[in-house]
């Protein structure tokens, strides 16, 4: 676990470190500086691009990752390296011209309960687009054992660049229309730097040739497109539906909540980074057994670093909605719905990796299309119900049903095993310290007490998890810590 330990904790800081700012941004100056709409606009223009985004990619930077260690010769390397990039392009052409064919009829279905969404249609696709080479490029570094570099782009980069925007909104250099546009310029700014990145890391030498296995490129693209298109609806087709039945103001509410859910991933994001390609080359290599202990360990070490960060999320949110404007104050709910399913998917480990890496994939698939069409049934039904509660809720489901359908394909398939008896454990611990700390508030300005009670959670989650040894790997790096402090 030596590179893994040693990148995933580089990415996990870098990432929090981008959702330090990105907390800045979405709890304070979004909603005083754009307000609502603007900043329910730039939210929904986001979601929209990160869906689509996998079709425009066309599945290469999963396909980057998993063939990459199959090429030999630095002629077939550079081939296939050549491919990934220059294939997306070229599909993308049809799927642009579509969208023109059809851009009147588009812009009437996604404009008619929020008339604003019209003026600003065309970033999306701009903007799924640069997502979607960024991927690519960001997988070329991978492949090569780099990822810090890449994930500060993404988790710190853009987030900085928005904040500088933002603060160009206070002092009126720019407008808030302004801002969605700059929006989509950091994106671009964001592929251009990390392509250059990845150019210097491994330098190109492009061919118009097609790659050995050609066939099976194209077939574990077109169902890791499917996987893509599944996993970004799951996570944005939320605000996409409330655009659809609610005003868009709602979707900046409700955007605040899920932010803050979303904090409970990061361990799992930044992980995946590394250990994506090394679960590819023990597939690609048959070590299952080797493989297992891998499966074992991300899954305890993100099950509690997650739960350290979920915990101190659930136990200090009626303080953190103090903070926020009023309006905005409705989404506690949403929090514990949102975050409890993050939660799940996260102990998981490198599941995703161990399926996107097999034959037996297509099924998976094909299950996660199934619980999209239901994930937007469910929205369907519960937002003009409940509101953005009902969106959560959907979410909720629909998400967990489909963590559960991965982690029985991955037993009952592959007879691989995340969960050992230290996760019960951590469970109950998590579970215990949450009772213990929920309903007790500090009678203090809600910054200090949540800064207190912060520290109160960290110093009592840490000595319990060390004392009983939930997790080894967790137990040496403290170690390494105490010996430099001492």
């Amino acid at each position: 676990m030596g590179i893994v330990l040693n990148q995933s904790l580089k990415n996990t800081i870098i990432t929090y470190l981008g959702f330090g700012i990105g907390a800045i941004n979405t709890l304070y100056l979004y909603p005083i500086f754009l307000g609502a709409t603007y900043y329910a606009l730039t939210n929904y223009i986001l979601s929209v691009a990160n869906v689509i985004m996998p079709l425009f990619a066309i599945g290469m930077q999963n396909t980057l990752v998993k063939f990459y260690s199959q090429y030999n010769t630095d002629e077939e390397r550079s081939q296939f390296l050549s491919f990934t990039v220059l294939f997306p392009l070229l599909l993308s052409i049809p799927l642009i011209f579509i969208g023109f064919i059809f851009f009147d009829d588009i812009l009437i279905f996604v404009s008619k309960k929020n008339p604003v969404v019209k003026d600003f249609i065309w970033l999306i696709p701009f903007i799924g687009l640069c997502m979607a080479y960024f991927e690519i490029f960001y997988a070329w570094a991978r492949v090569h054992m780099h990822s810090v570099f890449g994930n500060f782009i993404k988790e710190v980069g853009l987030r900085l660049f928005s904040l500088v925007a933002l603060i160009g909104v206070y002092y009126n250099w720019i407008t808030v229309v302004d801002f969605v546009y700059i929006t989509a310029g950091i994106y671009f700014l964001a592929l251009l730097i990390t392509m250059a990145y990845a150019f210097y890391i491994k330098r190109p030498s492009f061919q118009i040739a097609v790659p050995k296995n050609a066939k099976g490129l194209l077939e574990y693209t077109f169902y890791i497109i499917l996987s893509g298109s599944v996993a970004n609806l799951l996570l944005d087709g939320d605000k996409i539906m409330l655009n659809q039945y609610m005003v868009i103001e709602n979707i900046a509410y409700y955007s605040i909540a899920t932010f803050i859910a979303l904090v409970i991933s990061v361990p799992s994001r930044a992980m995946h980074q590394i250990v994506y390609p090394i679960t590819a080359k023990l597939m690609h290599d048959n070590k299952f057994s080797e493989l297992n202990v891998l499966y074992k360990k991300t899954s305890i070490n993100l099950q509690v670093v997650g739960g350290f960060v979920m915990l101190g999320i659930f136990v200090n949110i009626n303080q953190l909605y103090e903070i926020v404007p009023k309006e905005y104050s409705g989404g506690i709910l949403v929090v514990f719905m949102i975050g409890l399913s993050k939660y799940f998917d996260l102990i998981l480990g490198n599941n995703n990796a161990i399926i996107f890496n097999t034959k037996y994939y297509r099924a998976v698939l094909f299950l996660g299309v199934f619980l999209v069409v239901v994930a937007i049934s469910l929205n369907a039904i519960f937002i003009p119900l409940y509101g953005i509660m009902g969106s959560a809720f959907a979410t909720l489901v629909s998400i967990t049903l489909y963590s559960i359908a991965k982690l029985l394909f991955v037993v009952k398939r592959l007879h691989l095993y995340p969960f050992t008896k230290q996760t019960l454990y951590s469970l109950g611990i998590t579970f215990v310290l949450f009772l213990l700390f929920y309903f007790w508030e500090f009678p203090f300005n809600p910054i200090v007490a949540i800064g207190l009670k912060s520290v109160l959670v960290t110093v009592t989650y840490i000595y319990i998890n060390y004392k009983f040894v939930i997790s080894v790997e967790i137990n040496e790096a403290i170690d390494v810590v105490i010996k430099k402090l001492k």
